[in-house]
C-alpha cells in the first residue's frame, strides 16, 4: 500500500479522537496550499481511504494542521484561556512515492507525540 494516512488517539480518555479537524498542507518554501479538511471518525481515523494516493501522492513537503483545542474544548476538558495546545503543526517530508506514509497523532490535553508509522 502506498499513500498517506494518519490517525488520532486521545491518550487522556484511553481512546481513538472522534471528531478531530484535520487540514493537509503541501508545502513550498514557506507557502502552504490546502488539499484538503477532513475529521475523524469513531476509530480516530479518516473515511474514505488515504489522504494522498495515487497521483496525488507526490514527493515533497507537507503539513497535518490537527485542530486539537476545538477537539479537547467539545469533549468538556478543563482548559485554560487561551489554551496550552490549540493547532498542532506536524510538517514532514514525503521521499519515497513507492511507500507508505502513516503520521499519527497522541494527544492529551498539555502533551503529544508522532512518529512515522506503519
Amino acid at each position: 500500500m502506498t499513500g498517506l494516512t494518519t490517525h488520532v488517539l486521545d491518550t487522556a480518555l484511553g481512546k481513538p479522537a472522534e471528531g478531530l479537524r484535520i487540514q493537509l498542507m503541501r508545502m513550498t518554501g514557506e507557502a502552504a496550499q490546502l488539499i484538503s479538511t477532513v475529521f475523524t471518525n469513531e476509530d480516530g481515523r479518516i473515511d474514505g481511504g488515504p489522504l494522498l494516493s495515487g497521483d496525488s501522492f507526490r514527493a515533497g513537503e507537507y503539513q497535518l494542521l490537527f485542530y486539537a483545542g476545538d477537539y479537547l474544548k467539545a469533549k468538556g476538558f478543563p482548559l485554560p484561556d487561551p489554551a496550552f495546545l490549540d493547532i498542532i503543526p506536524i510538517r514532514f517530508g514525503i521521499a519515497d512515492e513507492s511507500a507508505h506514509y502513516h503520521v499519527p497523532l497522541l494527544l492529551s490535553p498539555y502533551g503529544y507525540s508522532t512518529y512515522r508509522g506503519s
